[in-house]
């Protein structure tokens, strides 16, 4: 479906209403034109995302390394890994994406040759790529039966992945990462998973950096190095971005539905939060989003 968006000029998701449980389940995929220097991340997902740029350019940060993408790049973000991506400020990329988990995943796109150290491809032609991409949201728009849905826009999924697959038979050009970044070891990843994960309950930063064997101020020194934020600011973004999924969202929550569901007891509290983030209330950002 369509969401308005002032982050992009255009935007259209559709979910998998009954995505299987097994070895390879559509979760979601759409298309998006961002604005640019429109950023994700730093971030974690507990599933794999597929972008395939169609034209414009931007940059992509797994593992350490930032990737430059342009036109026919497809890049992998894969769960429980740091990353980060966002739009060229001059000329931002216009891509479509899927996204989808299963206990094949993993072993699938380490046949295929994609891994958190080679998460990038190249193909000159993005018309294939588009055209399935397209097949597999009007699948999901489309279709009156949702359990025939997912077994047709599955299906679509691995077609797919086997075209990226044999895209990747070569190998990356040794200039294509832009520049590796220190990694300064796993607590912070850990830490990064915890708060992307455990948002909605209550989070003692003191608790964490114990937890860890790091004092507080240490913690988040090294925390800001890695991601750009302190863990607060971090753990708010994560609140606010699912906030805004949630007002956004099919299930008609109330105000103080969503502020419990990312981890504030106060919807007075939790509505200036938000405010102070993006500008405007709540119940704005639900009016302007479902306005188309």
């Amino acid at each position: 479906m369509y969401h308005a968006d002032p982050s992009h000029y255009s935007f259209t998701d559709y979910n998998n209403s009954q995505p299987a449980q097994g070895e390879l389940s559509l979760l979601f995929s759409g298309e998006g034109r961002p604005v640019g220097g429109h950023y994700i991340g730093p971030a974690v997902h507990n599933y794999y995302l597929v972008h395939t740029v169609m034209s414009g350019l931007g940059t992509f940060e797994i593992d350490g390394v930032r990737y430059v993408c342009k036109r026919g790049d497809t890049f992998i973000i894969f769960p429980d890994e740091l990353f980060t991506y966002r739009a060229d400020e001059k000329e931002p990329w216009h891509y479509m994406w899927v996204a989808f988990k299963g206990h094949l995943s993993e072993q699938l796109l380490h046949t295929l040759g994609f891994s958190p150290s080679r998460p990038i491809v190249h193909g000159d032609d993005v018309r294939p790529l588009a055209s399935l991409y397209r097949k597999i949201r009007g699948t999901l728009e489309t279709t009156p039966f949702p359990e025939l849905a997912d077994l047709e826009a599955s299906g679509l999924l691995r077609v797919l992945l086997k075209e990226l697959g044999l895209l990747n038979a070569g190998s990356l050009p040794a200039n294509h990462a832009q520049a590796v970044i220190p990694d300064i070891g796993r607590q912070i990843r850990q830490a990064v998973r915890w708060l992307s994960y455990q948002y909605a309950q209550p989070v003692s930063i003191e608790e964490l950096s114990r937890s860890l064997g790091y004092h507080r101020t240490h913690l988040s020194k090294m925390f800001k190095h890695v991601t750009g934020l302190s863990p607060m600011q971090f753990l708010l973004k994560v609140r606010m971005e699912r906030a805004k999924e949630l007002l956004n969202g099919q299930k008609h929550l109330s105000i103080d539905q969503v502020a419990s569901s990312v981890g504030y007891p106060d919807a007075l509290y939790f509505s200036k939060q938000f405010r102070k983030t993006f500008g405007y209330s709540p119940s704005e950002y639900r009016l302007q989003a479902r306005g188309r």
